[in-house]
């Protein structure tokens, strides 16, 4: 198949390269022409993916129109806040769309395929999620994640396009879900990585995993998800990993605003983006929209956006009043 994937940083390349070596024809698309030229004049994506080999095969492309004028297939790994810039180009596209980010856009409370459904109209959206760190997939560790649509032949047609030995792909018609299971789940990881920086041990980070998927099921449900979307690959899976793992960009974050650091220095200290920031903002909203109980992601969001001090945000959280488990 032709495939097109825009975005060049370590997702969108980790998944050109792994649909490359199962011989589709691929062009990758970035928006930065120097850092394109680099890949293909060095063979390595040095600033995202450092020490991963990239295919010799592959077409690298610095307009978008012509990206994906030839394209069968187009998967979208770009930030959620260039996420409708990008799509907008895709207008006259007729074939699927493949979102593999993982956010709300703030404006409009739209997920990733609810912005391509705006943006390209002729397009059927699928959305690609789960525990999928981009580095593992690029060294072929095993890993399993789940396709989901409302057309249920090009969710299959997705799933066969990206399956491999290393990379199982499931599949899924609860695209609300699997979508909000992979936003929600970076706001958390934030407040795991907080944990982390505080010194508090495994005990802390697992009451916070439970209690955190309860409120994302909760949010989820609310918004027209399935309840158990979430206790699967984009739900608990990828909450999973992306608390636990030293590669978790949101973790990562947590756990240097809990040393002391300042957001935005950490922000401007990275070149990769960390999409639970700008999630907290539009999950806080989506619960007031909904009317939806979400005391872990609203601490998140005060101490993102409203500058509360992390302990006073934990001594809120562990003086709620007692209740049954739900």
């Amino acid at each position: 198949m032709r495939v097109t994937v825009l975005g060049a940083g370590g997702w969108g390349t980790a998944l050109g390269r792994l649909l490359a070596r199962a011989r589709h024809e691929v062009t990758l698309w970035g928006h930065d022409p120097r850092h394109l030229e680099e890949m293909g004049r060095s063979g390595f994506n040095v600033r995202y993916l450092p020490g991963i080999d990239l295919p010799k095969d592959w077409r690298l492309e610095k307009d978008l129109v012509h990206a994906a004028a030839e394209a069968e297939c187009v998967v979208v790994a770009v930030p959620s806040k260039a996420f409708r810039e990008v799509t907008q180009h895709l207008e006259s596209f007729e074939g699927i769309v493949v979102s593999v980010t993982k956010g709300i856009e703030h404006d409009t409370g739209l997920t990733m395929c609810g912005i391509v459904r705006s943006t390209a109209p002729k397009a059927t959206p699928v959305a690609l999620s789960g525990p999928t760190l981009a580095p593992e997939v690029a060294h072929d560790v095993p890993t399993a994640c789940v396709v989901a649509g409302d057309d249920a032949a090009a969710s299959q047609t997705v799933q066969q396009l990206f399956h491999r030995p290393t990379f199982r792909v499931y599949t899924s018609g609860d695209v609300t879900g699997v979508e909000l299971g992979g936003a929600l789940k970076n706001v958390i990881a934030i407040a795991a990585g907080m944990c982390d920086g505080l010194g508090f041990g495994d005990n802390s980070k697992a009451a916070l995993i439970t209690r955190a998927i309860v409120e994302i099921r909760r949010l989820g449900v609310a918004a027209g998800a399935q309840p158990e979307t979430f206790s699967g690959l984009s739900g608990l899976g990828d909450l999973a990993v992306t608390c636990f793992s030293r590669l978790s960009r949101n973790r990562g974050l947590g756990e240097r605003l809990a040393r002391g650091e300042k957001l935005q220095e950490i922000l401007a200290s990275t070149p990769t983006v960390a999409e639970g920031v700008p999630t907290a903002q539009s999950a806080f909203e989506l619960a007031r929209k909904l009317h939806v109980v979400t005391p872990i992601l609203d601490e998140v969001y005060a101490m993102l956006y409203e500058g509360k001090n992390i302990g006073q945000a934990l001594r809120d959280l562990t003086s709620r009043d007692s209740k049954a488990e739900d």
